[in-house]
């Protein structure tokens, strides 16, 4: 996305778009949708799109407000209402008889156009999640942007908070849906709930032909993105895209392969612009890292699989090296996109 400045219009057409598309929500809202979660990131009355220099007509939902609108030029994130680069700033909107208009910093990423529609039945084989830009099937993995500007990065959250249903980005499917993982021919559920918000980064690969250092014991990569586990307060529905704040990474061993354990927070948690680092999960959240450790440790034994281990001597890495990660596995999908590296059964726009 382009960064370019917001260009203000007093127009009529504007503000009958804005409550077209206001009056189009509450009945979409009221009518109990299915087809579109209102929880996701969506465009309303896209036929506006050009009117008085805007690009896009944006809504979002915020938790205890409700469905929010704004009008958010390419370059700019929504952000509980309006549009700004970092929701460590308020966004910056001025609010008129032509509805509301947004001057911000130019963000990195904009995925307010992104919608979810489930199909099938979930709990079931058929039912999957497929990712929306107007008319266009796109992929989560491919097409969402890794970067969500300021220091921020964009999570896809496959599994919420406190929910058994082993789900995941389906990366040999085609666009890459959200699946329920099968095992025997029957889908996976955890043997209990995962205590927190768990997905991935977008544009993000552990390449499975790629060796670690002896700090890993020299483990190859599990050939999927990179995995997230949030720890903010809100639970975040199977889909949403989530601006993180990287704040350390656990160097797990699954079964022989590299499965780097990236934790974050929300950008928008309350406890967001308290918590930076590892030292200060222990301060605000105490006993979450060796929760987040034992629970990826022991949660195959069920099924009579041995522990996973850690590496790194067991110890969550900082921030910085967390930060490494990301770009170490941004480079190896960057490889895989361009035919550098090996792709197997992966799909691939």
């Amino acid at each position: 996305a382009s960064s370019t400045k917001m260009r203000v219009h007093q127009s009529l057409p504007v503000a009958v778009a804005c409550a077209a598309a206001a009056l189009l929500l509450i009945l979409l809202s009221a009518s109990g949708n299915s087809n579109v979660s209102t929880l996701q990131l969506g465009t309303i009355a896209r036929s506006q799109s050009n009117v008085a220099g805007f690009r896009q007509l944006r809504t979002k939902f915020v938790p205890g407000r409700g469905n929010a609108l704004a009008r958010c030029d390419y370059g700019f994130v929504l952000i509980g209402g309006g549009c700004s680069a970092s929701p460590d700033n308020p966004a910056k909107a001025t609010k008129s008889n032509k509805g509301i208009s947004c001057k911000a910093g130019a963000g990195e990423a904009v995925v307010a156009s992104v919608v979810c529609k489930p199909q099938g039945e979930l709990g079931t084989e058929s039912f999957k999640m497929t990712f929306h830009e107007g008319d266009k099937t796109i992929s989560p993995w491919h097409n969402i942007p890794l970067e969500a500007g300021n220091g921020l990065y964009n999570m896809v959250t496959e599994i919420p908070k406190m929910t058994k249903a082993k789900m995941e980005v389906d990366t040999k499917g085609e666009s890459n849906p959200i699946k329920q993982d099968m095992k025997k021919g029957k889908v996976r559920y955890y043997h209990g709930p995962i205590f927190w918000n768990y997905g991935c980064l977008p544009q993000t690969w552990e390449d499975p032909n790629v060796k670690g250092d002896d700090q890993v014991g020299g483990a190859f990569g599990d050939n999927d993105p990179l995995d997230v586990v949030e720890i903010g307060t809100a639970s975040l529905e199977m889909g949403s895209v989530t601006a993180v704040k990287p704040l350390g990474v656990l160097s797990m061993i699954d079964d022989g392969e590299l499965d780097w354990k990236l934790i974050a927070i929300n950008a928008n948690d309350p406890k967001a612009s308290e918590i930076n680092d590892v030292e200060d999960i222990e301060k605000h959240f105490p006993g979450t890292i060796s929760g987040i450790r034992e629970w990826f440790r022991w949660y195959k034994t069920p099924d009579d699989k041995p522990v996973n281990s850690f590496g790194h001597g067991e110890r969550a890495l900082g921030k910085a090296d967390a930060i490494k990660v990301i770009e170490e596995t941004n480079k190896h999908y960057k490889d895989l996109i361009s035919g550098a590296s090996d792709k197997g059964k992966l799909w691939l726009p």
